[in-house]
């Protein structure tokens, strides 16, 4: 995702400190990077859809007929939400360490309070609430930044328009060089 003022605005904590809820902060004298809660806000979008699959249930199952360009042919078929249930997962596991992954485990994939997360995982309070800010700092920059189908923006994930590689050349690029 290519992150300027106009895409963070949206995302950002009206009462952020840092950014003042604009969505981008300064890092040097003249560029500008995403707020934390720019990210937060990110991966709270993805696991609200995250969670909206998981309680689908039996409507999980239904496939979708996608069109797609190239030379294997017009159209796709795919299981769009257990595919993106299986990514959501995927990437957190990859990108999280052992103990950031027990507390994402315990509070985003079983749904665990703070209390019990903390008497499983014998964390303070203060401890555990920093280790979600930052698994949600680390997971929203990672779900919007994927290369190539980003998990965010959902509507670009859902709609899935997939691009296939004709002739050696990505279907992105144009074929003279």
């Amino acid at each position: 995702m290519d992150w300027n003022r106009s895409n963070a605005i949206g995302l950002a904590k009206a009462s952020c400190t840092l950014c003042g809820g604009m969505g981008m902060r300064p890092i040097r004298k003249t560029k500008e990077a995403p707020c934390n809660c720019v990210f937060r806000a990110v991966l709270r979008a993805c696991y609200s859809r995250f969670r909206d699959c998981v309680n689908a249930g039996s409507y999980a199952s239904t496939i979708s007929l996608e069109f797609c360009r190239g030379r294997d042919g017009r159209r796709t078929y795919s299981r769009k939400r257990e595919e993106y249930m299986a990514d959501f997962c995927l990437v957190s596991k990859r990108l999280l360490d052992g103990p950031d992954y027990d507390v994402f485990r315990f509070h985003f994939l079983l749904g665990a309070d703070w209390r019990l997360c903390c008497r499983q995982l014998k964390l303070e309070r203060g401890n555990f609430f920093h280790a979600v800010y930052r698994i949600e700092q680390v997971l929203g920059r990672a779900f919007a930044e994927l290369e190539p189908y980003a998990l965010y923006p959902l509507a670009e994930y859902f709609r899935g328009e997939i691009q296939r590689e004709t002739r050696g050349f990505s279907a992105g690029l144009p074929l003279s060089a």
